[in-house]
């Protein structure tokens, strides 16, 4: 496979589209040549960044082994240039191997696969009380047993509920390690979850889900996060929050960013899929327990980014939400744009935010 070619599309230059002319060597891009007005068509937007992904083209994170190989290119194929391997609320003993394969595949990555930034420890620091989809293992945090699983993998964010951490003492250790941290998984009132945004954490894990409801005289953590968030993932697949809540959030939230939490069932047929311990469902666009409540999705960046355009947000903006501002966030400095000397991981879409290309670190995945 050759990582050296050329495209020719309209690219976001100083704040307007432009066509341009493309070209990437040995899988950087070595030249963008702008040549005059946008002219329809393609455009080139920046490959996805993916903070919150447990698993797609039917393998799931935390069956440990090959399955991190296999969610990288099924993601990769639908324009995710980077990602976080997400865990699930699981005994320690399985939280600790998924963590080793995670760190395994990360030193041979293939080029047709979304590079592995790190994992986003998503439990089993959370309250028994907002599972969600994860299953019933939650346990207090400690500074000790975290010590213990960052030196596993590369943790690069941690969700954590108040519930679990009651002092704030992990959430601040991990802070000073460079972790982001996030509030999420939580039953907290709006009090407690405010000064956890204000003080305590970087951001909100899937924002409107698994934080109670919000009621105008009883607003909780989702309040919070509409009054103080700077930076907050949404599940943009219009099932786990919809256009009303996506748009509120948006002009709410000035760093909310777009994550898939994808499962197995991502890039998949209709059918019986696994997240972690349970088995869940994957019918039409929807992942389900077998009690019908969602769990997690069946999402990738590609449609999460149509779904931004379909409820009329601009390209340049939809591309900021599903890769710069993420990126940026997680300190993943080379991906969030398209310029000279960034890896050639980049998508071309329509103007109705559909994808018609993607190259991955140079190696063109989809023409």
């Amino acid at each position: 496979m050759t990582r050296s070619g050329a495209t020719v599309g309209n690219v976001y230059i100083d704040g307007q589209w432009t066509s341009a002319r493309v070209t990437w060597r040995d899988g950087l891009v070595s030249t963008i040549e702008p040549f005059g007005k946008p002219s329809g068509g393609l455009f080139l937007i920046p490959g996805f960044v993916d903070l919150h992904c447990h698993g797609g083209g039917g393998a799931d994170a935390m069956e440990a082994g090959e399955a991190a190989h296999q969610i990288a290119r099924t993601h990769a194929a639908h324009g995710t240039a980077g990602f976080l391997v997400t865990t699930m609320t699981a005994p320690l003993p399985e939280v600790e191997d998924a963590l080793l394969a995670v760190a395994q595949t990360m030193e041979q990555q293939g080029d047709d696969e979304a590079e592995i930034l790190g994992v986003h420890l998503e439990g089993p620091f959370i309250s028994p009380d907002q599972l969600g989809a994860q299953p019933p293992y939650a346990i207090p945090a400690t500074i000790e047993l975290m010590e213990r699983l960052c030196a596993l993998a590369p943790i690069r964010v941690v969700t954590l509920a108040p519930e679990a951490d009651a002092d704030g003492e992990v959430a601040a250790w991990l802070r000073t390690k460079g972790v982001r941290v996030q509030i999420g998984h939580t039953s907290v009132n709006f009090e407690t979850a405010a000064d956890w945004i204000r003080h305590r954490v970087d951001g909100v894990t899937h924002m409107f889900n698994a934080m109670g409801g919000f009621h105008h005289r009883k607003s909780g953590c989702i309040g919070a996060a509409l009054a103080f968030a700077d930076h907050a993932e949404l599940i943009s697949d219009l099932h786990h929050a919809d256009t009303g809540a996506l748009l509120a959030a948006l002009r709410a939230i000035p760093g909310l960013y777009a994550v898939t939490d994808g499962t197995a069932a991502s890039g998949m047929p209709d059918g019986e899929y696994r997240l972690g311990q349970h088995a869940v469902f994957r019918k039409n666009d929807t992942v389900r327990l077998a009690s019908g409540g969602l769990a997690g999705s069946c999402l990738t960046m590609d449609q999460a980014f149509h779904n931004l355009i379909s409820v009329g947000i601009p390209l340049e903006e939809a591309a900021k939400r599903t890769s710069t501002i993420a990126a940026d966030y997680l300190g993943a400095n080379k991906y969030g744009r398209l310029s000279v000397g960034s890896p050639a991981s980049f998508v071309g879409v329509d103007e109705r935010g559909l994808t018609s290309e993607v190259t991955s670190r140079g190696i063109i995945l989809r023409a």
